[in-house]
């Protein structure tokens, strides 16, 4: 038997050898590429053994072997794949170990690598620079190409923005088709309209048939022709209104449509409502007919529902069941119709004789005087106690009937204190004190009697009486056991002034003030009660409390300050002067009260009297600085420069730095340059610590033109006063003109580390910056300022200035988060308001800011500005007047005007019209500038 051959192997042909030049697919017509990783090396391949000979299951070659012993020697395996990233030599140096000397070697080359970085960066960034601003040159935005136009909108006239044409709408959804197709409209839907619009004159036969009193058949409506109905009626009423033979209508507009507004259109849920509560008011009424309330309700509810009848004969039949009720008469006199009323009213006070209301109803319902006083005697017959009443007809009444009314009055009514007051006030003199004891007697628990009796007793020159009077009814009345209500008597004062008893406002504060205070309470309390009543415009009140306090505390200096400052802002001259005299000779040491007299005395144009104070507080308080300084002022202010020179001569032997600056500014403003240096150095040598003195002597070199000098004293000046603002802004203005911007941030820098979080000096930076072109630095400093200082006012003000419009509306309301209530920004959101002519809001925002620094000068210029363009005559005056009230004494803007030499006796008016001429000056230098 033949063995069984062996199944031939399918995939047998994957162990030969290919043919030369084969290509795997290309006899089906599929075409490939072949790639570098296809290939591998580009090295000779191996010959590869014909396994068609091996038997199946042998063991491969030992070529293997000998192939992976090579590739140990090399180092590499050459037959590896290739890497598309590292190329051929990814393998060459793996097996190497990476040492020190490779990681320096790496280091070295990536600093090599940075630093040829770095110093292609800076060409590279200003080349990138220059890119994008050509870039943005040639391709300018929208806003930027139309911005000067949009300027020249301010000078169009409001006829010119009128003539403008509207624009129109060209866009393609509101474009009328170019082809439009139309449908005939159906024969049937004209017949139909025909039908609709035609006028029939007969009645139909079948409705004939039922005597034309029912439809007989129901249609829907036309509602078109409903509304043309309704024009018609409408067009029919209004040609009946008018006037057929002027041709002029004589409706009233406004009255017609008001009446239109007022018809009441009833929906079906208020007539369901009103129904539920007629049955309801119903069983009310006819449960409980002597209960008012529900036929009045039940009246009312047929008057909304427009039955107006049928609430009257309600109302008729409440009156009926409930006689004795006032409240039902009077609402059926207010249902019924005017010639009813009367008679109505007449039942109810038939039923009810004794009801007040009901008597004043009848009253109301006459129209004349007479009348109205024949039902009020009516009334008073029935009802003699009744002080409504008698209150009523006393106002009717002419002088004489009223006295006669109001004598029977206080003896029917004898309890009631405004009877005997007001009868009081009609008598003479003599009578109305027998009117006031007799009052006193029947009422001896009424203070107002006694305040009655003080205020007759001064307005008939009496006033000695009156305290009397005052502090024997209050011993009266506490005797009766009455509490003294402290500020219940300070009301009834504040009532004596606005009266204008002034005598009794005093002496009822002198015999009420000290009750129920403590002893260490009274100084302060006497004195917070006079503030509230100057604050409610009491003044005669806080004077009376100031004098009584003043009278037991004779020495205190603060209690004599403040009655000097009212006497100064509602008081006379006279007055004042009075008072800082008394003042001075029980507080002699009190030097405030003395300069306050001698400048008083000085603005009446009294100058040899203000002399005389200054020699008597001199002698008073020998050694007070403030004196000599006082005195040198006014002398010097009424130019006597020599007198002045004595005053400072002898007061630089006691006396401070102030003194020894003092005279250097006499001499400069005389000009003896000399003579203000020597004063300089002597008093630098004995105050060095004095930074106002340094700045004085660089001033002087820098008005001398000797710049190195001026250089030298401020450095001088800056070792001794490290903290000196003002001297190292000074230093950095000189170094400006001196040396230029790299000097000037050097200084500004050095100033910022030795001060830190000072915003004058980050702002001096700022500008400094902006003046040079460099804004973008200018940006960046103003960002470490507010950061360094994130509550400062000037930077956040400064800040809305530098900012572009658009965005200053946001930098506003970062600014007002910050420091609501700082000057500068509230006087730079006015400005913002101002340019955006929102008048009144800017004159508003400006003005709140010269209430929160009346000491800042530059706020004051530009309300004044202001006012100049926008605000009247009255206005601008009211300004001046408020400013020199204020007296500035500083500002950034204020300070060099006021403090040039040229200026020094001039009056705050002038200073403040400079300023202004200066602002004027200032901003149209920065319109060309931006132009």
């Amino acid at each position: 038997m033949q063995a069984p051959v062996a199944p031939k192997n399918r995939l047998e042909f994957l162990n030969t050898r290919p043919p030369p030049n084969y290509v795997a697919g290309l006899g089906r017509g599929a075409t490939g590429f072949t790639t570098r990783s296809d290939i591998g090396p580009a090295r000779a391949a191996p010959d590869l053994p014909d396994r068609s000979a091996a038997p199946i299951g042998a063991a491969a070659p030992a070529r293997k072997d000998e192939e992976e012993e090579e590739a140990e020697d090399k180092g590499y395996d050459e037959n590896q794949k290739f890497d598309e990233f590292e190329g051929n030599d990814v393998g060459l140096f793996a097996s190497a170990e990476y040492d020190e000397e490779d990681k320096e070697a790496d280091a070295v080359w990536d600093e090599i690598d940075k630093r040829m970085d770095s110093r292609r960066k800076d060409r590279r960034e200003a080349r990138l620079k220059e890119e994008i601003e050509k870039y943005r040159a040639s391709n300018p935005k929208i806003t930027e190409q139309f911005a000067d136009l949009k300027r020249k909108l301010v000078t169009l006239s409001a006829a010119e923005w009128d003539s403008i044409p509207e624009i129109g709408d060209y866009s393609s959804r509101n474009k009328k088709k170019r082809f439009e197709s139309f449908t005939p409209v159906p024969d049937t839907m004209l017949e139909k309209a025909r039908q609709e619009k035609e006028n029939v004159t007969a009645l139909d036969p079948r409705s004939r048939a039922v005597g034309g009193t029912e439809t007989p058949y129901s249609q829907t409506p036309d509602l078109t022709a409903v509304g043309e109905g309704r024009g018609t009626v409408l067009s029919l009423k209004l040609d009946r209104l008018s006037d057929s033979v002027s041709g002029l209508t004589v409706v009233d507009p406004k009255g017609y449509l008001t009446d239109l507004k007022s018809m009441k259109i009833t929906s079906d849920a208020e007539i369901s409502d009103i129904k539920k509560a007629r049955l309801l008011l119903k069983s009310v009424i006819q449960t409980n007919p002597k209960h008012p309330p529900g036929w009045i309700a039940a009246a009312r509810l047929e008057e909304v529902a427009g039955k107006i009848q049928f609430a009257r004969d309600l109302i008729k039949k409440g009156c009926e069941e409930c006689p004795k009720n006032e409240d039902v008469w009077i609402e059926a006199c207010r249902l019924a119709n005017p010639d009813e009323a009367k008679g109505v009213i007449a039942r109810g006070v038939k039923a009810i004789p004794n009801s007040v209301k009901l008597w004043m109803q009848a009253a109301k319902l006459e129209h004349d005087e007479a009348s109205k006083s024949k039902v009020l005697r009516k009334g008073l017959e029935n009802i003699p106690d009744s002080v409504r009443l008698w209150k009523a007809v006393v106002e009717l009444a002419n002088e004489e009937d009223a006295k006669l009314l109001l004598q029977r009055a206080v003896e029917c009514c004898p309890l009631h204190v405004e009877l005997w007051l007001a009868l009081a006030r009609l008598e003479t003199y003599d009578a109305a004190k027998k009117v006031l004891n007799k009052a006193r007697e029947k009422l001896p628990k009424e203070p107002a009697i006694w305040i009655t009796a003080a205020k007759l007793e001064e307005a008939n020159g009496n006033t000695a009486m009156v305290g009397k009077i005052i502090e024997r009814g209050i011993r009266a009345l506490q005797r009766e056991g009455v509490e003294i209500d402290r500020e219940a008597w300070m009301k009834e004062a504040e009532a004596a002034e606005r009266a204008g008893s002034v005598a009794t406002c005093n002496a009822i504060i002198s015999n009420t003030i000290g009750i129920g205070v403590e002893e260490e309470d009274r100084k302060a309390t006497w004195v917070a009660d006079a503030e509230e009543c100057k604050k409610r415009g009491s003044i005669e009140t806080a004077r009376a409390i100031y004098s009584h306090a003043l009278a037991a505390f004779l020495t205190k200096k603060s209690i004599w300050l403040k009655a000097a400052q009212l006497e100064k802002a509602h008081g006379t001259r006279e007055s004042l002067d009075a008072l800082l005299r008394k003042a001075v000779s029980y507080t002699p040491q009190a030097e405030v009260l003395w300069l306050m007299g001698a400048k008083e005395k000085w603005l009446a144009g009294d100058v040899p009297a203000a002399r005389h104070i200054l020699q008597e507080a001199y002698r008073a308080i020998p050694d007070s600085e403030e004196i000599w300084l006082a005195a040198f002022k006014l002398e010097f202010e009424n130019n006597e420069p020599e007198r002045a020179r004595m005053l400072l001569a002898k007061a630089r032997e006691k006396g401070g730095e102030r003194v020894w600056m003092k005279s250097a500014i006499v001499e400069r403003e005389l000009g003896n340059t000399e003579e203000e240096r020597k004063l300089l150095n002597e008093g630098l040598k004995l105050f060095p610590s004095f930074f106002k003195l340094w700045l004085m002597l660089g001033q002087l070199e820098e008005r001398l033109g000797r710049l190195p000098q001026a250089k030298e004293a401020y450095e001088l000046g800056l070792k001794q006063c490290p903290n000196s603002t003002p001297l190292w802004l000074s230093l950095a203005n000189l170094e400006e003109r001196m040396s230029g911007l790299s000097k000037v941030r050097a200084v500004l820098t050095t100033a910022r580390k030795r001060n830190p979080q000072n915003p004058e000096l980050w702002l001096a930076a700022i500008r400094t910056e902006a003046r040079h072109g460099s804004k973008r630095e200018a940006e960046i400093l103003m960002a470490k300022a507010l950061q360094e200082c994130p509550n400062s006012g000037i930077l956040w003000a400064a800040n809305i200035d530098m900012v572009s419009r658009p965005l200053r509306q946001s930098k506003s309301q970062d600014a007002l988060k910050r420091c609501e209530h700082d000057s500068h920004v509230i006087a730079a959101i006015a400005k913002l308001f101002w340019h955006d002519r929102k008048i009144d809001k800017a004159r508003r925002w400006l003005n709140r800011a010269v209430t929160l620094a009346p000491d800042v000068g530059d706020f004051w210029g530009l309300l004044y500005k202001f006012e100049l363009q926008y605000g009247t005559e009255e206005q601008q005056k009211e300004v001046l007047r408020k400013c020199i009230a204020a007296e500035p004494k500083h500002g950034e803007k204020w300070q060099p005007i006021s403090k040039a030499v040229e200026n020094s006796h001039q009056p705050v008016e002038a200073i403040l019209k400079k300023l202004v001429i200066a602002l004027g000056k200032e901003e149209k230098a920065a319109k060309e500038n931006k132009h």
